[in-house]
């Protein structure tokens, strides 16, 4: 369960700023940038121009979710990241920004692409 100030942080956090640190996390441990655009291409539906565009700008979450075309499967995303468990977050914006989490997660731990993207 997370709190509404909780909620309002996670909304008011800027993709720009946490952008640096799934590129870090994923590439100490041998993934690749482009893997990286693929899976959040995957959950969003953002061309890589569109990410590229969102980069560049001091964009918020709730801005970068806002026009997201979030992937059919996305619901199929389970498990625990910072300390909460994906599948029962209520706030929807919480639980988009850390289905993202979860799949950066996966990609760094070496997880298979065919995994992370949730083919069935």
């Amino acid at each position: 369960m997370t709190t509404k100030t909780h909620d309002e942080k996670i909304a008011k956090l800027t993709f720009t700023s946490v952008y640096p640190h799934y590129v870090t996390k994923v590439e100490k441990k041998g993934r690749t940038k482009a893997e990286l655009h693929q899976i959040i291409s995957w959950l969003t539906g953002y061309t890589e121009k569109q990410l590229q565009q969102f980069i560049e700008h001091e964009i918020t979450f709730e801005q970068f979710f806002l026009n997201a075309q979030l992937n059919v499967n996305a619901h199929l995303i389970k498990g625990v990241i910072c300390g909460y468990r994906v599948e029962e977050l209520e706030n929807p914006l919480t639980q988009q920004v850390r289905y993202l989490d979860k799949l950066v997660d996966e990609l760094a731990k070496g997880r298979k692409m065919e995994k992370i993207l949730r083919h069935k």
